[in-house]
């Protein structure tokens, strides 16, 4: 009784600091640029945290030590691709997002895409947001998924309860502070994420890594080898493929690319690069230390693990006092809102600024589009609650799916639409489409090469397309050029 009590105090303390910096960031919210990006006020700390804590979510603290602890060092080819992918993501989009929406003044990546090629016809902002809302109902879902089983398992409550609670606690602050309030929390959040997933291994390692090794070792050598999985067997190319494959997936995430655009100067983003990097080798370290040292600690002690993913809340549990067990649990309550969060905001400013603006109300006020974004906000998280109310696997497995959407689908459009001056609107929409669609049709292949990740063709089909139909259908108009020019221009002055 005693420790659920510490504990629950412990969450309850977190969870109202989170809505106080949600009220605080309401009243610096006056306009549609401030709720959708913050005004560009973002300077790089929060930047870079807020860009890790969204793209990690409840997958960092769950989903990563559960792989490691299942399949060993075999863990290194996901957490490498995703660190390279995080690194180049934002040394190559980073600066030229911020300068070119600045150019073109977009708020969202659908609108930023439209007015890059003068797409009168706005097929382009309203196929994106499209995409952009249906992916992001059943990532967002699973993010409530992930929320209802810790308070479940922390707390014993009734999965359905858990889960509307965790609902209110994002939507909350979300609705009020938009993203200035996500972005403050994501901080909050990033720190307390890695400092947890720090800790725990450390406690929990006894001996040094030394005898981590030869205590991993005697439980199955196979664990300490790249080349083969937890079998013996070798790990074939389409699977080393499609592990490092994840980390195409950032250049077309909407959420974080929302960071760069924030961002207060071009200058902060190489301040920003370094941090992110950092905090996303430090924090995967840490996820596969957990997996590793669990699985030797659960050894040693005899314990029972019905779940790989739970090793994280069994070390907390065992190692920790209830109130520091509190405030590392918070953790992972802190990884899932960071995501739920920055996923509801680009979903409501998709339906706001990509489709009310665009489709019934063009004339729209900056007022009204930020009272139809927090509207969405509730809606959106509604549908998303309906989805996560049944917490089955086809729910979570879309993680990996919508994640290969938005590379495929944005990832080849934005980068080439960033550093190729030849590329056109028809390019540019057939990218769109041919790399959303090949997501989901080789998903529903099997055998061969179609096992590998569905990212990896989207994105090849992708940029193939781009790149053939901008060269058939003619150059860009010469208003495009301009704004191309200007573009370059800006870039290197804000250099």
């Amino acid at each position: 009784m005693e420790n659920s009590f510490a504990i629950t105090t412990t969450f309850i303390a977190y969870l109202i600091m989170m809505l106080a910096i949600g009220v605080y960031a309401y009243q610096r919210t006056k306009s549609s640029s401030d709720y959708f990006l913050g005004g560009r006020s973002l300077g790089p700390w929060p930047a870079a945290l807020s860009a890790g804590a969204s793209d990690m979510s409840g997958w960092l603290l769950l989903g990563l030590p559960g792989y490691a602890y299942a399949a060993g060092i075999e863990a290194f080819w996901l957490a490498g691709g995703l660190l390279a992918g995080t690194w180049l993501n934002w040394l190559i989009n980073a600066k030229r997002l911020r300068t070119y929406s600045i150019t073109t003044d977009a708020l969202t990546l659908p609108e930023f895409l439209s007015r890059r090629f003068n797409d009168d016809s706005k097929m382009i902002q309203v196929i994106s947001a499209f995409f952009i809302l249906l992916f992001f109902l059943f990532y967002t879902s699973s993010g409530l998924v992930a929320g209802g089983k810790l308070f479940e398992t922390v707390f014993g409550l009734d999965y359905t309860t858990a889960v509307i609670i965790g609902t209110v606690c994002v939507v909350s602050y979300t609705l009020f502070g938009g993203f200035l309030a996500v972005s403050w929390t994501d901080l909050v959040q990033g720190l307390l994420m890695a400092a947890a997933l720090l800790i725990v291994p450390i406690a929990a390692l006894e001996g040094g890594f030394g005898q981590l090794s030869s205590d991993l070792a005697n439980i199955n050598p196979e664990l300490l080898t790249l080349w083969q999985d937890s079998k013996g067997e070798p790990l074939s190319a389409i699977g080393i493929i499609s592990l490092v494959a994840w980390g195409l997936g950032y250049f077309g995430q909407p959420h974080i690319l929302a960071r760069f655009k924030a961002s207060r100067s071009n200058r902060d983003l190489t301040t920003a690069r370094r941090i992110a990097v950092i905090w996303t080798a430090l924090s995967m370290l840490g996820a596969m230390l957990v997996g590793l040292v669990g699985l030797v600690y659960v050894t040693n002690s005899g314990v029972t693990v019905d779940d790989g993913e739970k090793i994280f809340m069994l070390l907390v549990n065992s190692l920790f006092h209830p109130v520091i067990a509190g405030i590392l649990l918070a953790a992972i309550l802190a990884a899932v809102m960071s995501t739920a969060d920055s996923q509801l905001l680009v979903s409501s400013s998709a339906l706001a600024e990509d489709f009310y603006k665009q489709v019934f109300k063009k004339d729209a006020t900056s007022e009204e589009i930020v009272l139809v974004g927090r509207i969405a906000v509730i809606g959106i998280s509604v549908v998303a609650l309906v989805l996560a109310m049944t917490p089955d696997s086809s729910v979570l497995g879309l993680v990996s799916y919508a994640w290969a959407g938005f590379g495929a689908a944005f990832g080849p459009a934005l980068v080439l639409s960033l550093y190729w001056e030849r590329m056109n609107r028809n390019g540019a929409l057939v990218g769109i489409v041919v790399g959303g669609i090949t997501i989901v049709v080789w998903k529903q292949l099997s055998g061969g090469w179609f096992d590998v990740y569905e990212i990896v063709p989207g994105i090849i089909f992708s940029t193939l397309s781009i790149i053939v139909v901008s060269l058939l259908t003619g150059e860009p108009e010469q208003s495009v050029k301009s704004q191309h020019a200007t573009f370059k221009k800006q870039l290197a002055e804000l250099d």
